[in-house]
C-alpha cells in the first residue's frame, strides 16, 4: 500500500534516465511566445464551470500546471517513442509497486490493449490477426457479470471475443473453459454483483485466468493506485484525465510484466495492430507521468476539505429556500468526491431538474451540473478554480428563488 513516506523517497532515489534528463537543445532553448488568443471565443465554442465531474464530453478535468510543463516541455525534442514509455512506465511501476506500466490513450485504450496482450502474448504475428480469432488457436471468451455491464465492455470485444456473462459464483466456476481468456471486473459495480473482488479472484488464482479490472474513475482515493494490485488483480486500467489530472486522452495500464509487455505488441508504433489508432504521443506519455508524481505527492486531505468547505458554502446558499431539501454523500467507488444533491418539492418550486441545468448552462458564466430529470441536480466542486462556488451558489440559489412560488 502506498505511504507519504515510500512515495517522497521513491521519488528521491528514481532518477530520470535517457532522454528524460537530457539537457535541453538550442532549439528547445528557442521557444516561441506569441500573443495570447481567445481561441475558443474565435470559434464561438461555449466554456463553463464544471460542477458536474469528470465527464469525458465536458473534456474530463484540467492538467495542474506542473502536468502542463512536462507537456510543453516534451513538445521541444523528438525522442523514440518506445524508449520513452519503456523508461516512463518503469518510473509509474516503481512509483505505485507494481511489476509494469504502461501509459495508453484512455482508460479504454488499456482494457482494449490489456485484452489483446492476454490473447496474443508477445507473438506479434498473433497481434496482426486481431480481431480475427477464428483457426488462430487463440482463446476467445471473456468473463464479466451481468451486473457489471457497461458500454464500455466494447472495448473488449474490439479484440473479437464474445463476453460470457455470469451472474453467481457457481455459474463463474461453470463458465471457465479452454476458451476462457481473461475475467474482466468492473470496480465501481463492486457491490451490484454478487461476486465480489475476493471470490472473483479465487476462483481465477485457482484457474489460472488473468483478472482485468476497470478503475478508470476510482482516483480519489490515492491508495487505489496500488489497492487493486496488491489485492492480486493482474492488470488494472486508470483514466488519465480525471483525478489524476492529466491529459484526458491518456490513461495507464498497470499490473503483471508479461501482461504490460504483451498489451505493447499492439500498440504504437506498431502498426499492424488492434491498437493503432490508439496512439500517445510523447508530450502525454511524459505528462502522465508527471500527473502521477504530482498526484501522489499532494496533500489529500487539504484537498478533502476545500471541496467540503466549497460544497458546504452552495448548500448554506440554497437549503433555507422554501421546499428544498439537500443532503451530501461520498459514493462509495468511482467519483469518490463530496457530491451536494438537491431535489424539491415542485408544489412550491415551478421547476424541473432539466430545466435547472438548462437555465445554469445559458447563463453567465456558464455552469454544467450533473443530475436533472424531474425535481433534482447534483454539484460537485473538485474540478473548481478556486473561486467558482460562490458563483455557483448565487446563480443555483437564484434559478431556484426565481421559481418559488
Amino acid at each position: 500500500m502506498i505511504s507519504r513516506r515510500n512515495i517522497l523517497k521513491g521519488m528521491t532515489v528514481l532518477p530520470f534516465t535517457g532522454s528524460l534528463l537530457a539537457g535541453s537543445t538550442l532549439r528547445s532553448v528557442a521557444v516561441q511566445t506569441t500573443p495570447f488568443r481567445d481561441y475558443f471565443k474565435e470559434l464561438g465554442v461555449r466554456t463553463f464551470i464544471n460542477a458536474a465531474g469528470t465527464y469525458t464530453k465536458m473534456t474530463g478535468s484540467l492538467m495542474r500546471p506542473e502536468v502542463l510543463d512536462a507537456y510543453q516541455y516534451a513538445t521541444r525534442d523528438y525522442v523514440m517513442l518506445d524508449e520513452l514509455q519503456d523508461r516512463v512506465g518503469e518510473r509509474i511501476a516503481a512509483l505505485l509497486g507494481c511489476e509494469a506500466a504502461t501509459v495508453t490513450s484512455g482508460a479504454a485504450s488499456a482494457i482494449t490493449l490489456g485484452t489483446a496482450g492476454v490473447l496474443t502474448g508477445n507473438d506479434p504475428e498473433k497481434a496482426a490477426k486481431l480481431p480475427h480469432l477464428e483457426g488462430t488457436g487463440m482463446k476467445t471468451e471473456v468473463i464479466m457479470q451481468k451486473a457489471h455491464y457497461i458500454d464500455y465492455a466494447h472495448a473488449i470485444e474490439n479484440c473479437g471475443v464474445n463476453i460470457i456473462y455470469v451472474e453467481t459464483l457457481g455459474e463463474l466456476e461453470k463458465a471457465i473453459n479452454k476458451n476462457t481468456a481473461m475475467y474482466y471486473f468492473v470496480n465501481f459495480l463492486n457491490y451490484e454483483g454478487k461476486i465480489q473482488w475476493k471470490e472473483v479472484l479465487e476462483v481465477c488464482k485457482k484457474h489460472d485466468i488473468p483478472t482485468m479490472i476497470d478503475c478508470a474513475a476510482d482516483v480519489p482515493p490515492v491508495e487505489n493506485l496500488s489497492k487493486y494490485t496488491d489485492m492480486g488483480f493482474d492488470m488494472v486500467c486508470f483514466s488519465g484525465g480525471k483525478g489524476l489530472r492529466g491529459p484526458q486522452s491518456a490513461g495507464v495500464l498497470l499490473g503483471k510484466k508479461k501482461y504490460i509487455e504483451a498489451a505493447r505488441i499492439s500498440a504504437p508504433p506498431r502498426g499492424n495492430t488492434i491498437g493503432r489508432g490508439m496512439k500517445v504521443n510523447k508530450e502525454e506519455i511524459l505528462a502522465m507521468m508527471v500527473a502521477i508524481e504530482s498526484y501522489l505527492t499532494r496533500d489529500h486531505e487539504k484537498d478533502w476539505k476545500l471541496w467540503e468547505g466549497q460544497v458546504g458554502l452552495i448548500n448554506d446558499a440554497i437549503k433555507s429556500i422554501n421546499g428544498i431539501t439537500t443532503h451530501v454523500d461520498v459514493p462509495l467507488l468511482a467519483n469518490h468526491v463530496p457530491t451536494l444533491n438537491i431535489s424539491w418539492d415542485l408544489k412550491k418550486i415551478k421547476v424541473s431538474g432539466d430545466q435547472v441545468k438548462e437555465i445554469l448552462r445559458s447563463g453567465h458564466p456558464s455552469i454544467e451540473v450533473a443530475g436533472g430529470g424531474e425535481n433534482s441536480i447534483s454539484i460537485t466542486t473538485w474540478m473548481f478554480i478556486p473561486g467558482e462556488e460562490r458563483i455557483v451558489a448565487s446563480r443555483v440559489k437564484d434559478a431556484l428563488q426565481k421559481a418559488s412560488v
